[in-house]
């Protein structure tokens, strides 16, 4: 119990002020297939780490969402990980990743890699990781439309690695809050 209240304490004073961002933690976690996701290997893109489960009907219905995201700005540098929350089978998720067509990583998380970020249960999660590896935000729940414009559209469009063509907008299909 002592060693569970150190750690939250330790927790809280690490914890940033409103307003400021701190660097994400270093994270390495198993694919589906057993490869390395290495977060650090995202510097320099908007990475967001979507905390999910099979068994979440909310995460469920996310998912759509996101691959529709990853696939139109992945070319501005988003990269989304899917970070599974336990307890999960993997055959169970490599089906769902399937069958939906996931089209980014996967990850195999553990209640552990969740409370580096919030100590939170809440389902679905999502951390904003900016080019330089900053945590600017969790979402706890479903990501909308609105907070994607205003909290990830802007670390997109601010030092791109390339650019070429005309931004054009796109309908998402978000779910309206």
């Amino acid at each position: 119990m002592l060693k569970l209240l150190l750690f939250l304490g330790v927790l809280l004073i690490l914890q940033p002020a409103v307003g400021q961002t701190r660097q994400a933690p270093p994270l390495a976690l198993k694919d589906l297939q057993g490869h390395s996701i290495r977060l650090d290997n995202h510097k320099g893109k908007v990475v967001l780490l979507n905390f999910w489960a099979t068994w979440c009907p909310p995460c469920r219905a996310e998912i759509p969402d996101l691959i529709k995201t990853q696939r139109a700005y992945r070319s501005q540098g988003l990269r989304i990980i899917g970070i599974t929350y336990p307890p999960e089978k993997i055959s169970r998720v490599k089906d769902f990743v399937r069958k939906l067509k996931v089209n980014y990583p996967i990850a195999l998380g553990t209640k552990r890699t969740k409370s580096l970020f919030t100590s939170s249960q809440t389902l679905p999660m999502t951390v904003i990781i900016d080019r330089e590896g900053n945590i600017r935000e969790v979402i706890e729940g479903i990501m909308f439309r609105d907070e994607f414009d205003q909290k990830v559209r802007p670390l997109l469009s601010s030092k791109s690695p390339r650019r070429c063509g005309t931004l054009v907008k796109h309908d998402f299909g978000f779910a309206k809050s």
